[in-house]
């Protein structure tokens, strides 16, 4: 079940009137009607997909019981591992299996040799990467005593579940979403109409911002040799525009529709584009990834307190793996690589906290500075977005090639204006509105009539310039 769709529309409304009939005094209650809600809502695409939420769920609860009621730390490092290897098995075998299968034989070819093994026809289950990793973080805190486990596996379910994040995040951590389960929920007017007022922001970015430039981004990249570099360029730039406005779109409207039923998601997006290096681009993209991967596995690993050598390991490790994550091909893993070069430089000349100041912090222009620093970070970004969205490496490197030719400077053949146009004003937007949550959060501070003229115009560009329907990107993930 899509957000952007009209089997949602009708959804949304119903869960939501039944969860606050049902009043905030029935915790409980509540808690089965989201659960309920939230297996319907994955249930949507395939409903085989809910055996395994449901046993991953079985799992990680029963483990943290164990976790909580044995003292022995070397019984409670074994219950541990049965988690992530059970979470990881499963996300291994149902996204990376075929992968694995795929590269040994290709490297059995390379080698001279023949090895045969047959790949298997495995739906990939929306969402897995999410919900794992939400779910090992419960049992990684559990472990850690930083939280106390949870003897009510329905709010646990619910946790686990919860149907606006639950299939592309953002990845909660157990530590500040699953108590909000077990308190009581207040409806309180200002957060559903700042809720709201985000669902809209992020409808905006998704279908007319990234669906839009889906449709250029995908005839371009599929007809690469037919294009000139200008053109290629531009390709390239739809496509850091439509996964940018996709997923922070999603993300944006997740957060809102949390607000409506007295939940606080964390923020998952912090204007990236604007950053001034990459160190803070990964700060401000995807940050309940980028952050679960810092204390989960860069700081174990040692973080940046050793010497040079654990500094460049730890890095490529925490930026390869991220890429992985992503999904089971070689241009994931290259993305990964190719951002930790970027990053690298700043962490070893200690430059990587230089930028987390808001940029022209109360001013409406930046300075020449941070223009430059800005139009350099995207520029690199978009370059290792190629990769990130080309069907093989191979591709993505003719795709540069073919780029950075002499008529990179011509006209490109493809220039729609009015979509150029409404980058304009969702960039003009988010500029205005970068000291925020999200882009217009501030609007509620303005006059009633402009305000509501605001949101008005939004939901006439909504119904004027909604894109040919596209898929979620980071559902494959």
């Amino acid at each position: 079940m899509l957000f952007n769709s009209l089997e949602f529309f009708i959804f949304l409304p119903i869960v939501f009137t039944l969860y606050w009939l049902i009043g905030n005094n029935r915790i409980k209650q509540q808690n089965l009607l989201i659960a309920v809600a939230s297996y319907v809502f994955y249930g949507w695409w395939d409903w085989r997909f809910l055996f395994l939420i449901l046993f991953s769920s079985l799992v990680d609860y029963t483990i943290g019981l164990k976790l909580n009621s044995e003292d022995k730390q070397s019984k409670r490092k074994v219950f541990l591992w049965v988690s992530i290897c059970v979470n990881l098995g499963f996300l291994g075998f149902f996204k990376y299996y075929n992968f694995f299968v795929d590269s040994l034989v290709e490297s059995f070819t390379f080698f001279g040799g023949q090895l045969s093994i047959n790949t298997l026809n495995i739906i990939l289950p929306v969402g897995i990467s999410f919900y794992t990793f939400q779910t090992l973080s419960y049992t990684i805190d559990v472990y850690n005593k930083k939280l106390e486990p949870t003897k009510d596996f329905l709010g646990f379910m619910a946790f686990v579940s919860f149907f606006p994040q639950l299939v592309a995040g953002p990845i909660e951590r157990a530590t500040n979403l699953l108590p909000q389960f077990h308190k009581k929920r207040q409806f309180v007017y200002e957060h559903a109409v700042d809720g709201l007022r985000q669902v809209l922001w992020g409808l905006f970015k998704k279908v007319v911002i990234a669906d839009n430039c889906a449709v250029y981004a995908n005839t371009i990249f599929n007809n690469q040799d037919d294009y000139s570099g200008s053109t290629l360029l531009i390709g390239a730039f739809f496509f850091a525009f439509q996964i940018y406005g996709d997923f922070s779109g999603y993300s944006d409207i997740a957060i809102g529709i949390s607000r409506l039923f007295g939940f606080n998601l964390k923020r998952n997006f912090a204007f990236p584009y604007f950053s001034r290096d990459i160190a803070e681009f990964w700060r401000r993209w995807h940050i309940s990834l980028s952050t679960w991967f810092r204390d989960y596995l860069y700081i174990p690993l040692g973080g940046s307190r050793g010497g040079i050598k654990m500094k460049i390991r730890n890095t490529f490790i925490i930026f390869i793996v991220s890429g992985f994550w992503h999904g089971a091909n070689w241009t994931f893993v290259v993305w990964g690589a190719l951002n930790a070069l970027y990053f690298l430089p700043l962490l070893l000349l200690n430059k990587n906290r230089v930028n987390t100041n808001l940029v022209a912090e109360g001013k409406y222009f930046p300075s020449f500075r941070e223009l430059f620093q800005m139009t350099t970070t995207f520029f690199i970004t978009l370059i290792a977005w190629i990769f990130f969205r080309a069907d093989n490496v191979t591709n993505a490197f003719i795709y540069i090639k073919n780029m950075f030719t002499a008529n990179l400077f011509t006209k490109p053949e493809i220039l729609p204006m009015t979509i150029l146009g409404l980058l304009i004003f969702f960039l003009a937007i988010e500029w205005l509105g970068r000291s925020g949550e999200y882009a217009i959060q501030k609007v509620d501070f303005l006059k009633k009539p402009i305000r509501w003229s605001f949101y008005f115009f939004l939901v006439i560009l909504i119904f004027s310039f909604t894109g040919e329907q596209q898929e979620f990107i980071y559902f494959q993930f």
